[in-house]
């Protein structure tokens, strides 16, 4: 089978390698840089299980520039391109997945297109009818950043999304289905077809739940640290319950990343006409607790208007083993703290520059250590294991 994947990023480069373990695969993206060290077996993203597999794994993977060197003669077009949120429009920009169906169309019109991309509600529906096109599928992906071979490799559940009274599509998600269980190591993949706006609902939703749960035990731990109580306890005596588990409970400083932030935006943007309380309040909620926490570092530091105070922030990243700083929370929180008057500087090792957003870069931990008064780490590392006095986090359980 021959598949080409528009999008190199995390979704399109692990659905590349998974695929070309049996079968002739061609990433396409606009980055020379990207496509250069994908040729040369090298991982341009951070992903252990991505890299591993490039450099030890036959893969019948190439990558390219060129979209008529991707597309010609493709049997499935995986589009898998950003799409950010756009707060003015109040929905996803989506003019990425359209100039990829675009450019397949110019291309190959035999193509089975399915997008991976994630969109608004009925938007897969909306481009069939837009390009008058019926080879367009929908296919969500459930992958976490630093893993997302790895959740490909060993799936929850896949989801394909084909209008269930057409025969041909739903051929075609099948077949779909069946190259990315080909590709699994897992046995058993629970696999759902269903209509395309209910995949699209089934990803946003999905993520709005993830997104509601640390939410949740983001505002337990507010509660707890402004008591006096001991949050670790409180949540372990909850967790035992098998209903909630224990899992996705850490506290933090607010969610974050590719996902959660945009896709909880979308979903409320779809209930606009839809009676909803909860839905809108998890968005709210992931900014009260960032106000909540910026508050609580100016205590730690002591802080008065007007007098000097240097916060540090140790990494920008979002978790442990990833390159992404799109969104993070603690980006959230510098921008509160610079607000009140505080001077903000940072540690970032995957950072070359001196300056990130009119913050200062110190590129020696030692002395990023040394001039800051108070340091916040959205999760613990040990390199802070010396000034664990000064520092502030809110990671009970040092993981994700």
């Amino acid at each position: 089978m021959k598949i080409a994947i528009a999008g190199a990023g995390y979704v399109g480069l692990a659905n590349a390698v998974l695929l070309s373990l049996h079968n002739e695969v061609t990433a396409l993206d606009i980055m020379q840089e990207k496509v250069d060290k994908i040729n040369n077996r090298i991982s341009p993203i951070a992903d252990k299980e991505i890299e591993a597999y490039l450099a030890e794994k036959q893969l019948n993977l190439k990558a390219t520039t060129s979209a008529a060197e991707a597309y010609t003669d493709a049997d499935f077009v995986v589009v898998a391109t950003p799409t950010n949120y756009d707060d003015e429009k109040n929905t996803f920009d989506t003019s990425s997945v359209e100039a990829a169906i675009e450019q397949i169309m110019a291309v190959n019109l035999q193509a089975i297109i399915v997008i991976k991309s994630t969109v608004p509600v009925g938007y897969t529906v909306s481009v069939r009818e837009k390009y008058q096109n019926k080879k367009i599928i929908f296919s969500p992906e459930f992958l976490r950043e630093g893993k997302a071979l790895y959740d490909n490799l060993y799936p929850s559940r896949i989801i394909v999304g084909a209008p269930l009274e057409d025969k041909p599509m739903q051929e075609a998600a099948h077949r779909f289905a069946g190259l990315l269980q080909q590709g699994a190591l897992k046995p058993d993949i629970p696999v759902v077809f269903a209509e395309p706006t209910e995949a699209e609902a089934i990803k946003l939703f999905a993520n709005t739940y993830l997104a509601l749960r640390v939410a949740f035990f983001n505002e337990l731990d507010s509660f707890a640290e402004l008591r006096g109580l001991n949050t670790r306890q409180i949540i372990e005596g909850i967790s035992y319950d098998p209903r909630i588990g224990n899992y996705y409970n850490n506290p933090s400083f607010g969610y974050g990343g590719y996902c959660l932030p945009k896709d909880t935006k979308q979903l409320r943007a779809n209930y606009a006409n839809v009676p909803n309380n909860i839905i809108g309040a998890i968005v709210d909620a992931n900014s009260t607790r960032k106000d909540f926490i910026a508050e609580r570092i100016l205590q730690k530091a002591n802080f008065n208007a007007g007098e000097k105070c240097v916060i540090g922030v140790y990494r920008l990243t979002m978790k442990k083993d990833s390159d992404n700083f799109r969104a993070s929370s603690i980006q959230g929180v510098m921008r509160r703290l610079k607000e009140k008057g505080a001077e903000v500087v940072i540690y970032e090792p995957t950072l070359s520059e001196d300056d990130f957003f009119d913050n200062k870069v110190v590129h020696s931990l030692a002395d990023f250590k040394q001039q800051c008064q108070v340091i916040i780490a959205n999760r613990y590392n040990d390199d802070l294991a010396d000034v664990m006095d000064k520092v502030y986090t809110r990671d009970l359980y040092f993981r994700d």
